[in-house]
């Protein structure tokens, strides 16, 4: 057994490394003051050309097509989340039927443009009038509102499928058979075990998908809906103020904002539980 006299003296601290200059650091630090510099040229410009006047005029406008939009996402959302789980669960079904037009679906409604689909949603069908007026849907695809709201619908469902295929389809193999040895039934299972764990993965590309339908609902503008890309619209062809479109730019800007601090938090609190 040893045994030390003397302690060891103390060393100098290691001595700080400087890192050179690199170009990639003066490109980055060039970046970050121009962005800078345009973020308070823009901030000055907003100031100095704020109008009261326009502000009395048009300010309750914005707030109603803020509401029409979030009415709008709102709503598809939840309808598309309705009807992405039929459409999921044919895709993953073996009959080869029901999964070839679940795939023809989320295909089609994923690899065209979403004004596209709201063109033919609102023009097309508008030419088969004498026909949605025989069986009682002309007063649904007249309005140019529920036009848009279908139109969104449609396409965020077929998003929707595939993050709920994919999460499902992510979840070990061996929790399907754990439970089937425990004797509980597919059912069950798919509803208590599956079903959850797929929400938790399937979190973070929601809150995409929803982001995405905040900043896509503004093509309902182009067929007469006063969302707030509307009201914008009709706010600079009265004024012709550049500022009518930034100030939409901010309330875009403060709704994605607002939801990705909601999701986070969501999303920390389901899953506190796999926090090491």
């Amino acid at each position: 057994m040893s045994v030390t006299n003397e302690m060891i003296p103390p060393r100098p601290a290691p001595a700080v490394l400087h890192r050179p200059l690199t170009t990639a650091k003066v490109v980055g630090i060039g970046v970050l003051i121009l962005w800078a510099l345009l973020a308070t040229a823009l901030v000055s410009m907003v100031i100095e050309g704020w109008d009261p006047a326009k502000f009395e005029r048009y300010g309750p406008r914005y707030l109603n097509g803020l509401w029409t939009t979030i009415s709008l996402v709102g709503i598809s959302i939840v309808l598309g989340a309705v009807l992405s789980l039929p459409i999921a669960f044919a895709r993953m079904s073996k009959n080869r039927a029901l999964n070839a037009v679940a795939y023809a679906y989320v295909y089609v409604f994923r690899s065209t443009p979403l004004l596209a689909q709201l063109f033919l949603i609102y023009y097309g069908l508008g030419s088969f009038r004498p026909q949605l007026e025989s069986v009682g849907l002309w007063w649904f695809f007249r309005e140019a509102w529920y036009c848009g709201l279908f139109s969104l619908t449609l396409n965020t469902a077929a998003y929707q499928a595939e993050i709920l295929r994919g999460a499902i389809q992510s979840v070990p193999v061996g929790q399907h058979e754990g439970a089937a040895a425990l004797g509980i039934s597919k059912r069950v299972a798919f509803w208590k075990i599956i079903l959850p764990q797929a929400l938790i993965v399937a979190l973070r590309p929601y809150g995409n998908e929803i982001i995405l339908m905040i900043k896509g609902s503004a093509v309902v503008a182009i067929v007469t809906v006063y969302d707030l890309m509307g009201e914008t619209r009709y706010a600079f062809s009265r004024t012709f103020d550049y500022q009518t479109y930034l100030w939409a730019a901010i309330f875009y800007l403060t709704m994605v904002e607002a939801l990705r601090h909601l999701w986070n938090f969501i999303e920390r609190r389901l899953t506190r539980h796999l926090v090491r």
